[in-house]
């Protein structure tokens, strides 16, 4: 599923996957079987990674650059 030149890691891609579906911090870690801290680490990286503020905008650029997929 992750392209080749992807400027997300798989970890990083699940986490706004589900950010996507509109699920909380606390729902993200839980899936995933990490802390809410490292969700909100990889949100901080890849916010950091596109130069954007916040993650509304770095849901919207991710799917600009067809990062992400609805």
């Amino acid at each position: 599923m992750a392209r080749r030149n992807s400027i997300l890691t798989k970890r990083e891609r699940e986490v706004f996957s589900l950010l996507l579906k509109d699920l909380t911090t606390k729902e993200i870690a839980s899936a995933l079987f990490i802390s809410e801290k490292t969700v909100r680490n990889h949100i901080s990286n890849v916010i950091q990674k596109l130069g954007v503020k916040g993650r509304a905008q770095a849901i919207v650029e991710l799917l600009r650059l067809g990062e992400l997929s609805l």
